[in-house]
């Protein structure tokens, strides 16, 4: 629950926001009717433990989804700007549909064996008891946090658009994709209202380090755990240990992977002056909407039920 006492801290004259003219943005319904029989268990590059670690953080990002709803609900009333409110109107209603649709992605994982019901009782504990408690200022800084890391692994994922073919599982695959396209897509708007309403540089990055231990958490509870608990007795198969270092390699240590092809773009948000538009994604974009939006052929089209853009909707 989100404490009543009114955001107010002063203002970093470096902290300004560099968003400018920034686009509006849509808010989307999906509909992908997910099917338990249909779920790929080694959906990210046939791997047991990497596959896993991403499913885990669909279980986790529900709740960080929320959180950011309600942070951004709650700040949305102190900012001027007219645009930069509707944009955080349609922040509050693209994350609202992600944490909708990753529910029901997570109840097909449920169907397949997985500890859905474990993880989210440990998500809860950690958001309920921990995150949830702060203060609005620090809530607010571990929504930008989050929002970074969202943006970085969506950057990343477009980067990578052979990833998401690997499989047949059409329905996940247009699950992630349509989720990057649109964290990559208001991955500005939490930064802007800390820096408009903030800007403090030390509680920024504090919400920052918050995020990133959250995201690394769930190596051990996602890519180790989960195949654990699926299927104790593979622990004793060498093919179960391969696929851990195959993963890890995937994930961590190889020179393109995951997080180790990404570290210089998550720290850079260490920077004083940093800014998500720093990261130039406009050809990406445009690519990917393309791709998966065109009305004709896009990846998404069979899905997507309605798009519309909100208006600054009062506090």
């Amino acid at each position: 629950m989100i404490m009543n006492n009114v955001f107010s801290m002063p203002i970093d004259n470096q902290a300004s926001s560099k968003s400018g003219t920034a686009q509006r943005i849509p808010i989307r319904h999906m509909d992908f009717k997910f099917d338990g029989k249909d779920l790929d268990p080694v959906f990210f590059q046939n791997t047991t433990f990497a596959s896993a670690y991403f499913h885990a953080l669909s279980i986790f990002l529900t709740f960080g989804e929320d959180l950011v709803i309600d942070t951004a609900r709650h700040h949305r009333q102190f900012v001027k700007d007219e645009a930069l409110k509707a944009r955080v109107t349609a922040l509050i209603g693209q994350e609202a549909i992600h944490s909708k649709l990753h529910h029901e992605f997570n109840d097909t994982l449920a169907e397949n064996d997985y500890p859905v019901k474990f993880y989210r009782f440990l998500a809860e504990q950690v958001f309920k008891y921990g995150f949830k408690q702060l203060p609005n200022g620090m809530q607010l800084s571990l929504m930008a946090g989050i929002e970074h890391f969202t943006a970085v692994l969506a950057e990343y994922m477009m980067k990578h658009e052979e990833i998401f073919f690997l499989s047949q599982d059409e329905k996940q695959r247009a699950l992630w994709m349509w989720h990057m396209l649109e964290e990559c897509e208001h991955k500005d708007i939490a930064y802007d209202v800390y820096q408009q309403l903030s800007g403090d540089y030390l509680m920024r990055i504090s919400g920052f380090g918050l995020a990133f231990v959250t995201i690394l958490m769930l190596v051990p509870l996602g890519g180790a755990l989960i195949p654990f608990l699926r299927k104790p007795s593979s622990v004793f198969k060498l093919s179960f240990w391969k696929d851990a270092r195959k993963s890890m390699d995937m994930l961590f240590t190889g020179k393109d992977s995951v997080f180790g092809g990404s570290m210089k773009h998550i720290l850079d948000y260490l920077r004083r002056d940093f800014h998500p538009s720093d990261h130039d994604t406009s050809d990406l974009m445009a690519y990917y909407k393309e791709k998966l939006l065109n009305p004709a052929n896009g990846l998404l089209s069979p899905f997507m039920t309605r798009e519309f853009y909100p208006g600054a909707k009062a506090a």
